[in-house]
């Protein structure tokens, strides 16, 4: 069956709509059907071309009642993370292009301005939406755009972030219209952790306080007692029926954002009545709704963590696609297990993750040891100073984040552990290319960005007996702060469990003798590397290959070595080469006038948007073809 076919027999509404505007056209009562569609439409689709599952079903009300009241893309909705955003997706104009969502040149996983004018703001790490959507509330302020709407849509587990409070404070200082939409489901990609989590779920056992205010509100608005002009007062209002009711205050109504909620985040044609009423209400507000993760679909609503990508399954069993077996584990596995090994044998081992516990396999430690690890949510820098603290009175962390999060601590990492010298070990899960997540989600400048920082001790392990090598170099009282990058998925060595010992610090090992040109490489790319050189051993060429380890320090006996016996020397790294190791070696290169030619293999100064790994290695010219090219025009071999 062709998709246009099954859309047309299984969706017949859905293929109706081709933007908000056909969907406005409807009767309300149509609504219900649109999104008993829109699941069966993801479904279909991503139970063969995987994606992110669970949030997006648990969106879809939310989805279709914005855009029917809002007057998008006018009105601005500006998405959280955009797990949640599939739906949004396929109503704006992408459904007949969603069968090519996360693949090479198809659509971004994510929110992508530059895809859709729909798509208002970049969205792909946690607690952004609400400081973006106020400053358009703001420019549309500014610019005298009565007319327009802002809305941010953001997860419970999003607005426990740090970024999404400074946000909300700053929406009670200045002069906005802003709608704070909160999507409350108890999940992130794990559970939520955190005192916030806690009051949220106090608030949905608030259902008296939340019907009787909204009832009295609307009663005296209508009779003129309060009215929209009269901000001070709607406030005390609100914050009175609270105390009143609860004995509380609620938290959003103490930072003087009003509050509208608890209500069902399924139940369209409510919320689209509820929109309608507060859309034009002066003054920052926030509605919350209560949504059921993976809505729709029973073994997703079972087991939300589990379908938050779950990868290919069947639509009509829900029986998922079965991984090859045998072989390597993945590295984030060899962390986890390796971490729980060495905290056995020393008790200053503590674990940390930023709400990524199964993501980094820190759920291991969690389980084994649940003193001594910590899931801190989405607070990344939190993670980071937090370890810091922990590393200062005495203990060892381990904080495992992905490389593209981390970023987003990156000041913590320099006022708080390495100016220090603070014996925190980042171990930095997803580093390089990752595939269909995209420009977001790949971690391509860890290399870089930690490598300038004084004292830190940046490494990548070519394989899982050098991951739990680093990891037991690492816990040394000789060392500060110590960065561990590795990538996603499985290694490459079926025995992973070797008997680990301490490697010296900036030093790598020479692999491979040649002539003529000798291969840099650094991390888990280095296997691509052994397999080039071993091919073109076949042909009568050999080159020299070295695996670097570490980055930083940097072996200087290597590369005395490889500039004095070859002529040429190609890097390759899976990461930016400006800041990482091309740059390393032609800074060193340059500092002792070598007049050794190089070439740098790796990702250009561009953004990498998604596709297979394989496909933007070869696109990125850092795969084993291009690797080989680049050996031979070296050498003068023709091709």
């Amino acid at each position: 069956m062709t998709k246009n076919s099954y859309i047309q027999q299984h969706c017949p509404l859905l293929a109706t709509i081709d933007t908000p505007a056909d969907l406005r056209k409807l009767d309300i009562d149509k609504l219900p059907q649109v999104c008993d569609e829109l699941r069966q439409f993801m479904i279909h689709e991503l139970s063969s071309n995987p994606g992110h599952f669970a949030s997006s079903m648990g969106a879809v009300e939310i989805v279709v009642a914005l855009h029917y009241v809002f007057n998008t893309p006018d009105d601005r909705l500006v998405w959280d993370v955009g797990h949640q955003a599939y739906a949004h997706k396929i109503l704006t104009g992408r459904r007949d292009q969603f069968d090519d969502n996360r693949k090479l040149d198809g659509l971004s996983g994510f929110p992508n301005p530059a895809e859709s004018e729909y798509d208002t703001f970049t969205a792909g790490h946690a607690s952004n939406s609400i400081s973006a959507a106020l400053g358009m509330a703001i420019a549309a302020e500014l610019q005298d755009n009565k007319d327009r709407k802002v809305v941010a849509v953001i997860g419970d587990a999003s607005i426990s972030g740090g970024l999404a409070f400074e946000g909300i404070n700053n929406a009670t200082t200045n002069p906005n219209n802003l709608i704070i939409l909160l999507n409350d489901n108890d999940m992130a990609i794990d559970a939520n952790v955190g005192a916030l989590s806690s009051y949220m779920s106090d608030l949905h056992t608030s259902h008296r306080y939340n019907k009787v205010r909204y009832k009295t509100y609307q009663f005296l608005r209508r009779h003129n007692v309060i009215n929209d002009n009269r901000k001070g007062l709607i406030m005390r209002f609100s914050n009175a029926m609270k105390s009143l009711l609860s004995g509380q205050q609620n938290i959003f109504e103490g930072l003087n954002i009003r509050y509208f909620g608890l209500y069902d985040g399924h139940d369209v044609k409510r919320l689209v009545k509820i929109f309608r009423e507060i859309k034009d209400m002066e003054g920052p507000k926030l509605v919350h709704v209560r949504t059921v993760k993976g809505k729709g679909f029973a073994a997703a609503e079972a087991d939300p963590a589990t379908w938050h990508a779950p990868g290919k399954f069947d639509e009509e069993t829900g029986e998922r696609a079965k991984g090859g077996k045998g072989g390597p584990i993945k590295y984030q596995d060899v962390f986890g297990k390796t971490l729980v090994e060495l905290a056995e044998k020393n008790d200053k081992i503590v674990g940390i993750t930023a709400a990524m516990p199964s993501g980094t396999s820190m759920s291991l430690m969690l389980e084994a040891m649940p003193r001594r690890a910590f899931d801190v949510g989405i607070s990344e820098g939190h993670a980071v100073t937090f370890a810091g603290g922990l590393a200062k009175d005495g203990m060892r962390p381990y904080c495992a984040i992905y490389s593209t999060f981390l970023q987003r601590g990156y000041d913590s990492i320099i006022h708080d552990v390495a100016i220090q010298g603070l014996p925190v070990t980042f171990c930095i899960d997803r580093g390089g290319i990752v595939g269909e997540d995209g420009v977001t989600h790949h971690g391509l400048f860890d290399l870089a960005y930690l490598r300038c920082i004084p004292g830190m001790i940046v490494a990548s392990p070519i394989n899982e007996h050098d991951l739990r090598n680093l990891m037991f170099t690492a816990q040394s009282d000789n060392f500060g702060p110590f960065a561990i990058r590795y990538p996603r998925g499985k290694g490459v060595i079926a025995e992973w469990h070797n008997e680990m010992q301490a490697l010296p610090i900036g030093r790598g090992r020479r692999m491979n003798e040649g002539e003529g040109v000798a291969v840099l490489s650094i991390g888990h790319i280095g296997n691509e590397v052994i397999e080039v050189v071993n091919r073109l051993k076949e042909q009568g060429i050999n080159v020299g290959h070295y695996d670097m380890i570490f980055l930083k320090p940097i072996d200087e006996e290597i590369l005395k070595e490889a500039t004095t016996r070859y002529h040429s020397i190609i890097t390759i790294e899976d990461g930016t080469v400006m800041g990482g190791l091309g740059t390393a070696v032609a800074e060193w290169i340059t500092q002792h006038h070598c007049d050794t030619r190089l070439k740098m293999l790796g990702v250009q100064d561009e953004f990498v948007h998604q596709g297979t790994v394989a496909q933007l290695y070869e696109r990125c010219g850092m795969d084993a073809k291009s690797l080989e090219e680049a050996i031979k025009e070296e050498l003068g071999v023709k091709r």
